[in-house]
């Protein structure tokens, strides 16, 4: 029997006042759903999401919803107008049984109920504003950068409670991982077009690379076609005047058609210029340690930073990673220890509150103003990189066209705001990158040129970043801050860092629990296995391929000869972590190959 969509669009056109943001558009979302939308930044996916919603009224075509069936939003910017705190505007709504689940998801995704919204960040109201939507659990649920201002954990509990949800979804967001993990469809806007594929967004990248490759092909060949009709026209028109008028209008239909063509937005122009190298040492902290009253931040802290490094700083919001970067940086004091910088730095910094943006001013003003370098913005030059350059040709580099040169800062989205304080940036030289945030906001293809202009840049990179996968791609070394002080360093990104940490208690006992369930079902023997032996000799391959991988990746690490004396911890790190997968290795080849025998006998 055929389902009933949760929602149904037909025919959709939306025009803001140029070109239109999509055209005649079709859409279908079934309660089984979980859909990733994708898109450039500027594309519609928000503009989109919020016609699902009935914020925004198409200017043709018809949405359907079922009686009984109901759709909730989580928007980038909830207004909380009439709320005293958090709580109330959380709770609004739900029926006194219910309000333990805000409760709930508060713990999960770490938001005060008691906090006043008019003291409250940006983020904090959004935690509140996702906090209501899972209690809600409406039928179909649209969250827009849902993971946006959330920290790793609060990401990882969001992303367990969406696995284990009946609730259809569709999601927007910048954080790869977290759709890899949980989408089985996706939607992708590009040019007022919206096409759908029927699997998750691992495939979206493949599949948007070969549709553009086919609309490359068929514009290679319409332009041999005007070419070769053009030459025609030239050489033989005045002959066959009459006879042939047919052709010349088609050759005008051709042209036509080229020009009605969408160009593709190409991508950012990136680039970061290393001023003169900085010493080897670039920074060195000693026993440092810092508190607030009865929160330690960190204790006895000590780091080696070479010139080169890509160091991540990662943990819960509120850690203090921010506080850490300012005592690197000599922007902050400790209460005790030290922290000496290398010579010849040059610093630039990416701040995760778009301090170094005037809202009120335009792009251009903010481009050209720098109160650091003395500059007053009364100019039609930007300097970039030392060399003197138009700023709307500037801008342009960065995906802004000409109208937005003049607009107030205030007037862009978060990922708009994030890619001009990327170009104020880039503007300068520098040999020491910090990045605070970077990954909030952008969309996929501008983190992937962000990743790429970090793999080149010749200098050193200071990064704190919630995004998995952006910190697998860029971090050599990650310091992880659990809390009460504490700050250990780990070789390697996110993935190497939860590999030679170990499981938490939580996990652990996650783990018990569900052998507890095994052993109940040991019921079944199967060619002289139990049942969990033969799970167990299934699982094994997998389990010794990916410590050979792990095995191959700290003996590279390990290969450099200067490693013990230029970093010694990670050196220790890195030695223990491979005597532990060696151990480990050797165990599992041995209990492969003793339930072989057991299989075979």
């Amino acid at each position: 029997m055929a389902r009933i969509p949760l929602l149904q669009m037909s025919g959709i056109s939306l025009t803001f006042g140029g070109e239109p943001v999509f055209s005649d558009l079709d859409l279908v979302v079934q309660p089984s759903d979980r859909v990733a939308l994708v898109g450039r930044n500027g594309s519609g996916k928000s503009t989109l999401m919020k016609v699902m919603a009935g914020l925004v009224e198409a200017d043709t075509g018809t949405i359907v919803t079922p009686p009984g069936r109901s759709v909730g939003y989580m928007e980038q910017d909830p207004t909380m107008d009439g709320f005293a705190t958090l709580g109330d505007f959380a709770c609004s709504g739900l029926e006194p049984g219910e309000l333990y689940k805000v409760e709930r998801a508060g713990e999960g995704l770490k938001f005060d109920p008691s906090r006043s919204v008019e003291t409250a960040s940006g983020g904090e109201k959004r935690r509140a504003a996702l906090a209501k939507l899972m209690a809600e659990a409406p039928d179909l649920m649209l969250l827009d950068e849902p993971t946006n201002h959330l920290d790793i954990e609060a990401i990882g509990w969001l992303e367990r409670e969406l696995k284990s949800t009946r609730t259809a979804f569709v999601l927007i967001s910048h954080d790869r991982a977290f759709l890899r993990a949980l989408t089985r469809a996706t939607l992708w806007i590009d040019r007022g077009q919206v096409r759908r594929q029927e699997k998750g967004f691992d495939a979206f990248e493949a599949w948007r690379d070969t549709i553009w490759e086919e609309e490359d092909m068929q514009r290679h060949k319409l332009n041999r076609l005007i070419k070769s009709e053009a030459r025609w026209a030239v050489e033989g028109i005045s002959a066959r005047r009459k006879r042939n008028m047919g052709r010349v209008r088609a050759l005008r239909d051709l042209r036509e058609q080229r020009a009605g063509q969408i160009k593709r937005q190409g991508t950012a122009d990136f680039a970061l210029d290393t001023s003169p190298k900085s010493g080897r040492k670039v920074i060195e902290a000693e026993r440092l340690t810092k508190g607030f009253g009865d929160k330690q931040i960190v204790v006895d802290f000590d780091l080696k930073v070479q010139r080169g490094d890509r160091v991540a700083f990662v943990g819960p919001n509120g850690v203090g990673k921010t506080t850490l970067l300012k005592m690197l940086l000599g922007l902050e004091a400790p209460d005790s220890g030290s922290v000496k910088q290398g010579t010849k730095l040059e610093i630039a910094m990416f701040d995760q509150t778009r301090d170094q943006l005037n809202p009120d001013l335009s792009l251009w003003d903010n481009l050209t103003t720098d109160p650091e370098m003395g500059v007053s913005g009364k100019s039609d030059q930007v300097m970039v990189r030392g060399m003197p350059k138009h700023v709307v040709g500037y801008l342009k580099d960065f995906l802004f066209d000409e109208r937005q040169a003049r607009a107030p800062v205030r007037s862009l989205s978060g990922g708009e705001k994030a890619r001009l304080l990327l170009a104020k940036l880039m503007a300068r030289q520098s040999n020491l990158l910090v990045l605070d945030e970077p990954t909030n906001d952008l969309d996929i293809e501008t983190l992937d040129l962000l990743q790429e202009l970090l793999d080149s840049y010749d200098g050193t990179v200071l990064l704190v970043s919630h995004d998995r996968d952006f910190l697998d791609r860029v971090a050599t070394t990650t310091i992880a801050m659990e809390g009460d002080g504490r700050a250990t360093a780990y070789a390697g990104g996110w993935s190497d860092y939860l590999n030679q940490k170990g499981p938490s208690e939580a996990e652990q006992a996650e783990k018990a629990k569900s052998a507890k369930v095994k052993v109940k079902q040991e019921t079944k023997v199967v060619s002289g296995l139990s049942f969990t032996e033969k799970h167990r000799l299934e699982a094994l391959p997998e389990e010794i391929e990916r410590l050979e991988q792990e095995i191959a990746k700290l003996e590279g690490l390990m290969a450099d000869p200067e490693l013990f004396t230029r970093e010694p911890v990670k050196f220790k790190k890195a030695s223990e972590a491979l005597v532990q997968r060696q151990q480990k290795l050797s165990a599992s080849e041995e209990e492969w190959m003793e339930l072989e025998e057991k299989a075979g006998g």
